[in-house]
Order: C-alpha cells, then sequence, then structure tokens
C-alpha cells in the first residue's frame, strides 16, 4: 500500500492523480477533512493531519511506501512511527542540507527507512502573486524584473514522487527539481500578458518598496524573499532537466503554466 500524506494539499492531492494515472490500485489518503477532500471513491481515504500525532493511529497499517508533506514541527515523530509500523520508503518534499526544508530530510534519514528527497525550487503558483494586481490595474509594480531563476510546476513535482514510490532505483536519491527554462520575473510577466492578449507593464520598485508590496501577503517572509530576488539577479539559477529524466516526459514550462491559470489573472 502507498500513502499519501496532506491528500488534499497543492502537492499531495496530485500525487494522488499521478499515482491512479500510472495505475496503482492500494492507495491511502491523509487529509484532515475527508468529507471535502472529493478523492475518487478507489482511494481510501483516512482523517487525520501530520500535525496533531495523535491522529495517526493506524495510519501507517500495512503501508510500504509513502509520500511526505513537509511539516517540520512533527516530521520526527511521524517518521518514527512509520518506520515502527514498518514502512520501508520514503519519498519527501525537503531541500539541500543548507535550505529552510533540510530538518525534513534529515529527520527521514535518520528514521532509517529508505528514503527519496524531492527538492524544488520555487513553484510556479508563487506568480499567482501578480494576480490581482493584473486583474484590477493591468500592470505589476514588483522589484528586480532581471531577477531570474527556473520556476517549476507542481505537477511536475508530483509527476516525479509518483515515479520515485512505483519504480525501483530511487532510493537513496536526491532530486533538484526545476522548470525546463530561467527566466526573469519580466520575462514570466510578458508569457502572462501573452496568455492573456495583452501586454503587461512592469513598474520596477526599489528594494524597500518591493518589501513593502510584499508585506501584506508575506508578513515578516517578504524581506527575505526580495533578497532572494535580489540574489537571482546577480546568480540566476539554472534549469535542469531531472524532471524529464525521472518522469520521460518534459516538464511544463511557464507559457504552458500561464495559459492553464489564465482565468485567475483575468
Amino acid at each position: 500500500m502507498i500513502l499519501v500524506t496532506g491528500a488534499t494539499g497543492n502537492i499531495g492531492r496530485l500525487v494522488v492523480d499521478e499515482l491512479l494515472a500510472a495505475g496503482a490500485t492500494d492507495i491511502r489518503a491523509l487529509t484532515n477533512n475527508p468529507e471535502k477532500a472529493a478523492l475518487p471513491p478507489e482511494v481510501e481515504v483516512v482523517r487525520g493531519y501530520l500535525g496533531r500525532v495523535e491522529t495517526l493511529h493506524g495510519v501507517f497499517d500495512g503501508v510500504e511506501k509513502m509520500y511526505l508533506a513537509p511539516l517540520e514541527a512533527t516530521v520526527r515523530e511521524v517518521t518514527t512511527l512509520a518506520a515502527k509500523a514498518g514502512v520501508r520508503h520514503i519519498v519527501d518534499v525537503s531541500g539541500p542540507k543548507d535550505s529552510w526544508w533540510a530538518p525534513v530530510a534529515t529527520a527521514v534519514e535518520e528514521s532509517g527507512v529508505a528514503w527519496t528527497h524531492l527538492s524544488p525550487g520555487e513553484f510556479m503558483d508563487n506568480s499567482l502573486m501578480w494576480a490581482e494586481q493584473i486583474r484590477t490595474t493591468g500592470q505589476v509594480r514588483d522589484g528586480y524584473p532581471d531577477s531570474a531563476n527556473a520556476q517549476i510546476d507542481l505537477g511536475d513535482i508530483a509527476a516525479v514522487a509518483a515515479v520515485a514510490l512505483l519504480e525501483d532505483g530511487h532510493a537513496g536519491k536526491e532530486y533538484l527539481l526545476t522548470g525546463p527554462e530561467t527566466l526573469t520575473r519580466a520575462e514570466k510577466v510578458r508569457q502572462i500578458g501573452e496568455a492573456l492578449g495583452r501586454e503587461i507593464p512592469y513598474i520596477t520598485l526599489d528594494h524597500d518598496d518591493a518589501v513593502a508590496a510584499l508585506e501584506p501577503s508575506m508578513g515578516e517572509f517578504a524581506r527575505w524573499y526580495v533578497e532572494g530576488m535580489r540574489d537571482l539577479t546577480e546568480h540566476p539559477q539554472q534549469a535542469n532537466r531531472v524532471v524529464e529524466d525521472v518522469t520521460g516526459r518534459p516538464a511544463t514550462t511557464f507559457a504552458q503554466w500561464a495559459r492553464r491559470r489564465v482565468d485567475e489573472f483575468r
């Protein structure tokens, strides 16, 4: 049996879909709200939340492999329970040892269970931060238009997770996941404009104004995020082909993502 934790989350729900599409038939989905999960009937849905370990009684029974959503606060307790129940392989979303999510990867490794780490870069969905101002003003006011990275589609992360869960040969590997191309923030706004069929001006803010613009939605993380934008101006993130190498299909481009989500920018 394969357990998908966070099964109604932004990645976990897609992992369920990818497993079903690949023909998996023994899937258990952990969600905090089974009534609203709207998961397919062939999936066994169980109530529970990684952040409340007391809700996980029996969840790991009969599970051989699991997708682990990243929740640092309880990851050691969760992985200990999984190991004791006989889980043999954990595929987690975490990050390199010098990253924000490194404690998740460390806890998984120290559980003694075979592991595969998925270390994605910034999600394409983060570009939805521009949606409201595009809808209401027709422009984007943001900092560092030349800041460049290789954002990744959530579906591609899920696809890699499903392959790692279903196929042999992925244990002990860390996959650094990116989208297929490195784009500047200005180029992403241009591609959103192409999806909408109109030009979207990019109004450049200075550093402090960019932080102030993001503080209402990001709070204390706004300054950290803008500092990262500045760093990516000098040292752009390079795209890789790991998604395609693992799944056998090309990673989603930003233009494809923008066309798929275009209604959110109208």
